[in-house]
Protein backbone atom coordinates (compact mmCIF):
# COMPACT_ATOMS: atom_id res chain seq x y z
CA UNK A 1 0.00 0.00 0.00
CA UNK A 2 2.81 2.41 0.69
CA UNK A 3 4.31 1.39 -2.49
CA UNK A 4 1.59 2.34 -4.46
CA UNK A 5 1.40 5.72 -2.43
CA UNK A 6 4.91 6.32 -3.09
CA UNK A 7 4.64 5.88 -6.98
CA UNK A 8 1.37 8.09 -6.93
CA UNK A 9 3.28 10.84 -5.28
CA UNK A 10 6.40 10.56 -7.65
CA UNK A 11 4.15 10.12 -10.85
CA UNK A 12 2.25 13.42 -9.93
CA UNK A 13 5.33 15.18 -9.24
CA UNK A 14 6.85 14.42 -12.19
CA UNK A 15 4.14 14.94 -14.26
CA UNK A 16 3.76 18.47 -12.57
CA UNK A 17 7.50 19.34 -13.36
CA UNK A 18 6.23 18.45 -17.03
CA UNK A 19 3.46 20.51 -17.47
CA UNK A 20 4.51 23.46 -15.63
CA UNK A 21 4.74 26.59 -17.43
CA UNK A 22 6.79 29.97 -16.36
CA UNK A 23 3.82 32.67 -16.50
CA UNK A 24 4.81 34.68 -18.88
CA UNK A 25 6.61 38.05 -17.10
CA UNK A 26 5.23 41.59 -18.00
CA UNK A 27 7.77 43.74 -19.99
CA UNK A 28 8.00 46.91 -17.94
CA UNK A 29 9.38 50.10 -19.63
CA UNK A 30 12.81 49.36 -17.48
CA UNK A 31 13.41 46.05 -18.64
CA UNK A 32 12.53 47.05 -22.06
CA UNK A 33 15.05 49.70 -22.34
CA UNK A 34 17.60 47.67 -20.51
CA UNK A 35 17.26 45.31 -23.53
CA UNK A 36 16.98 47.89 -25.90
CA UNK A 37 20.76 48.69 -24.66
CA UNK A 38 22.34 45.68 -24.70
CA UNK A 39 21.34 45.05 -28.14
CA UNK A 40 21.97 48.55 -29.39
CA UNK A 41 25.54 49.21 -27.57
CA UNK A 42 27.46 45.95 -27.16
CA UNK A 43 30.05 45.96 -24.40
CA UNK A 44 33.26 46.91 -25.37
CA UNK A 45 36.30 44.33 -24.13
CA UNK A 46 38.34 46.13 -21.28
CA UNK A 47 41.64 47.86 -22.58
CA UNK A 48 44.72 49.29 -20.36
CA UNK A 49 42.91 52.63 -21.06
CA UNK A 50 40.03 51.63 -18.46
CA UNK A 51 38.74 54.65 -20.25
CA UNK A 52 41.23 57.48 -19.47
CA UNK A 53 42.48 57.59 -23.34
CA UNK A 54 42.27 54.20 -25.46
CA UNK A 55 44.58 56.20 -28.45
CA UNK A 56 47.67 56.23 -25.86
CA UNK A 57 49.72 53.36 -25.26
CA UNK A 58 49.31 52.26 -21.63
CA UNK A 59 51.87 49.86 -19.69
CA UNK A 60 50.15 46.73 -17.71
CA UNK A 61 52.34 46.43 -14.50
CA UNK A 62 53.96 48.59 -12.73
CA UNK A 63 57.22 47.14 -13.53
CA UNK A 64 57.02 47.32 -16.70
CA UNK A 65 56.08 51.25 -16.31
CA UNK A 66 59.41 51.33 -14.38
CA UNK A 67 61.37 49.19 -17.30
CA UNK A 68 59.72 51.12 -20.14
CA UNK A 69 60.90 54.62 -18.11
CA UNK A 70 64.58 54.38 -17.61
CA UNK A 71 64.76 52.14 -21.00
CA UNK A 72 63.21 54.99 -23.42
CA UNK A 73 64.24 58.19 -21.16
CA UNK A 74 60.65 59.25 -20.66
CA UNK A 75 59.10 60.08 -17.36
CA UNK A 76 56.22 58.11 -15.96
CA UNK A 77 52.67 59.21 -14.97
CA UNK A 78 50.84 56.93 -12.59
CA UNK A 79 47.49 57.38 -12.06
CA UNK A 80 45.98 55.90 -9.19
CA UNK A 81 42.07 55.54 -8.83
CA UNK A 82 39.11 52.97 -8.83
CA UNK A 83 35.77 51.95 -10.99
CA UNK A 84 33.81 52.52 -8.76
CA UNK A 85 34.63 56.15 -7.45
CA UNK A 86 32.90 58.96 -8.45
CA UNK A 87 35.77 61.31 -8.25
CA UNK A 88 37.87 58.83 -10.44
CA UNK A 89 35.19 58.84 -12.74
CA UNK A 90 34.63 62.22 -13.35
CA UNK A 91 38.38 63.36 -13.74
CA UNK A 92 38.81 60.23 -16.20
CA UNK A 93 35.58 61.88 -18.26
CA UNK A 94 37.90 65.19 -18.76
CA UNK A 95 41.35 63.97 -19.07
CA UNK A 96 40.02 61.39 -22.17
CA UNK A 97 38.48 64.32 -23.50
CA UNK A 98 41.17 66.99 -23.34
CA UNK A 99 42.96 66.81 -26.53
CA UNK A 100 45.47 68.96 -25.13
CA UNK A 101 46.01 66.44 -22.03
CA UNK A 102 45.62 63.53 -24.59
CA UNK A 103 48.39 64.80 -26.59
CA UNK A 104 50.57 65.60 -24.24
CA UNK A 105 50.43 61.85 -22.29
CA UNK A 106 51.43 60.19 -25.33
CA UNK A 107 54.75 61.87 -24.26
CA UNK A 108 54.91 59.90 -21.34
CA UNK A 109 54.93 55.91 -19.71
CA UNK A 110 51.53 55.86 -18.71
CA UNK A 111 50.02 53.66 -16.41
CA UNK A 112 47.06 53.53 -14.69
CA UNK A 113 45.89 51.39 -11.33
CA UNK A 114 42.75 50.62 -9.49
CA UNK A 115 44.94 48.86 -7.01
CA UNK A 116 47.86 49.90 -4.42
CA UNK A 117 51.34 48.77 -4.79
CA UNK A 118 53.46 47.19 -2.50
CA UNK A 119 55.87 50.24 -3.42
CA UNK A 120 55.65 52.61 -0.38
CA UNK A 121 56.95 55.94 -2.68
CA UNK A 122 53.49 55.98 -4.08
CA UNK A 123 51.84 56.59 -1.73
CA UNK A 124 53.51 59.26 -0.02
CA UNK A 125 51.09 60.94 2.07
CA UNK A 126 48.63 58.03 2.19
CA UNK A 127 46.59 56.13 -0.19
CA UNK A 128 43.48 57.82 -1.76
CA UNK A 129 42.11 58.43 -5.48
CA UNK A 130 42.47 59.53 -7.28
CA UNK A 131 45.83 60.89 -7.22
CA UNK A 132 48.45 61.32 -9.87
CA UNK A 133 52.37 61.01 -9.88
CA UNK A 134 55.08 61.83 -11.61
CA UNK A 135 58.21 59.50 -12.03
CA UNK A 136 61.62 60.51 -13.81
CA UNK A 137 63.55 58.13 -15.39
CA UNK A 138 66.08 57.68 -13.00
CA UNK A 139 63.05 56.12 -10.67
CA UNK A 140 62.54 59.05 -8.82
CA UNK A 141 58.79 59.93 -7.27
CA UNK A 142 58.86 63.70 -8.51
CA UNK A 143 57.25 65.00 -4.93
CA UNK A 144 57.75 68.45 -6.06
CA UNK A 145 54.64 68.05 -8.57
CA UNK A 146 51.62 68.69 -6.38
CA UNK A 147 48.17 69.01 -6.90
CA UNK A 148 46.17 71.89 -5.22
CA UNK A 149 45.69 70.39 -1.76
CA UNK A 150 47.85 70.63 1.38
CA UNK A 151 45.96 67.75 2.49
CA UNK A 152 46.41 65.30 -0.24
CA UNK A 153 49.13 66.61 -2.49
CA UNK A 154 48.70 64.76 -4.99
CA UNK A 155 44.85 64.50 -5.96
CA UNK A 156 43.35 66.52 -8.97
CA UNK A 157 39.73 67.07 -9.52
CA UNK A 158 37.51 67.74 -13.05
CA UNK A 159 38.24 71.77 -12.21
CA UNK A 160 41.97 71.19 -12.34
CA UNK A 161 43.19 69.70 -15.39
CA UNK A 162 44.64 72.88 -16.24
CA UNK A 163 47.12 72.42 -13.20
CA UNK A 164 47.54 69.06 -14.37
CA UNK A 165 48.32 69.66 -17.99
CA UNK A 166 50.69 72.46 -16.60
CA UNK A 167 51.96 69.96 -14.29
CA UNK A 168 52.31 67.64 -16.89
CA UNK A 169 54.68 70.48 -18.80
CA UNK A 170 56.84 70.63 -15.92
CA UNK A 171 57.47 66.96 -15.43
CA UNK A 172 58.43 67.24 -19.12
CA UNK A 173 60.53 70.42 -18.88
CA UNK A 174 62.77 69.78 -15.87
CA UNK A 175 63.20 66.38 -17.05
CA UNK A 176 65.30 67.85 -20.45
CA UNK A 177 66.78 70.17 -18.10
CA UNK A 178 68.03 67.77 -15.49
CA UNK A 179 69.74 65.19 -18.23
Amino acid sequence: MEKSYMSVFLLLVALSCALAKDAPKKETKETKEAKETKETKPKLPQTLSRGWGDQLIWTQTYEEALFRSKTSNKPLMIIHHLDDCPHSQALKKVFAENKDIQKLADKFILLNLVYETTDKNLSPDGQYVPRILFIDPSLTVRADITGRYSNRLYAYEPSDISLLYSNMQKALKLLKTEL
